[in-house]
């Protein structure tokens, strides 16, 4: 049946895309700091977590974060050696892949790296990750539980029954093994159980200082801006200029022979 011409579809949400104008902001504000800091990191997070970002970006008011579509980053940066936005920072745009964020500080190499090592804060494993240690729950009363749970320890998979109003397992449980994938029920029994399993921290991977030196942190190796090729290219164009010059004032010295050639005749 052929669609009335009328027929539109109206969406009820309240929330607008980010359009170009977000992504120009972005691109600014990220420059903006090019100009403003001494160094530009860049970093990934384990076991990503909102509010312990937060926390952490709180603990470097100092400095800025950002966390954006790769793409939009790179551009800011300038995706090669013509467009980058200062020397070397093409060489970092490459490195934005994946899951990853930028952090422009003034602070020194060592004062950024010592605290990133040492900072790390226990979490709660979610669906997907590996189990780093093996629970098993014995047969017998869980007193840990208050005896409103137990249709919820149920559905987890426990073979629970009240008894006097406790909470009572009726056999040997295992949650799960070291190793194993875990999955959805397997992770919520881990947070009742109060098992903080993997870690929220950062792995820094690249360095920019405003000289335009790069670093790369993971195996040290340092890239030097390439600014003899630069100056090599402006003057290859400059000779370019000059050369045209040239030619056309010849061109017009041989056309004024010419003339006074027919002039004579």
């Amino acid at each position: 049946m052929p669609k009335s011409k009328r027929f539109k579809k109206v969406s009820l949400t309240q929330t607008k895309k980010k359009g170009l104008e977000t992504k120009q902001k972005l691109i600014e504000e990220i420059r903006s700091c090019v100009d403003n800091y001494a160094r530009l990191f860049i970093f990934s997070v384990e076991n990503m977590r909102n509010s312990k970002i937060k926390d952490v970006r709180n603990m470097w008011k100092h400095s800025r974060f950002f966390f954006g579509k790769n793409k939009v980053m790179a551009v800011a940066l300038g995706k090669s050696s013509e467009a980058e936005y200062r020397d070397g920072l093409h060489d970092m745009s490459k490195r934005l892949l994946g899951n990853v964020g930028l952090l422009f500080t003034n602070d020194t190499e060592d004062e950024v790296l010592r605290w990133f090592e040492k900072y790390a804060e226990p979490e709660f494993a979610r669906s997907g990750n590996k189990a780093t240690i093996s629970v098993t729950l014995d047969e017998g009363p869980l007193n840990q539980f208050p005896h409103n749970m137990e249709p919820q320890l149920r559905k987890l998979g426990l073979p629970t029954l009240l008894k006097k109003g406790v909470i009572t397992l009726l056999a040997e449980h295992k949650v799960c093994k070291e190793g194993d994938t875990l999955t959805p029920e397997q992770t919520r029994m881990l947070k009742l159980l109060g098992h903080a399993t993997v870690e929220f921290k950062f792995e820094l991977k690249a360095m920019w200082t405003n000289n335009g030196v790069v670093k790369d942190l993971v195996s040290g190796k340092e890239i030097q801006p390439n600014r003899t090729t630069k100056v090599a290219a402006g003057g290859s164009e400059g000779e370019e200029e000059h050369n045209e010059k040239e030619e056309e004032e010849e061109e017009d010295n041989e056309e004024e022979d010419d003339d006074d050639d027919e002039d004579s005749d």
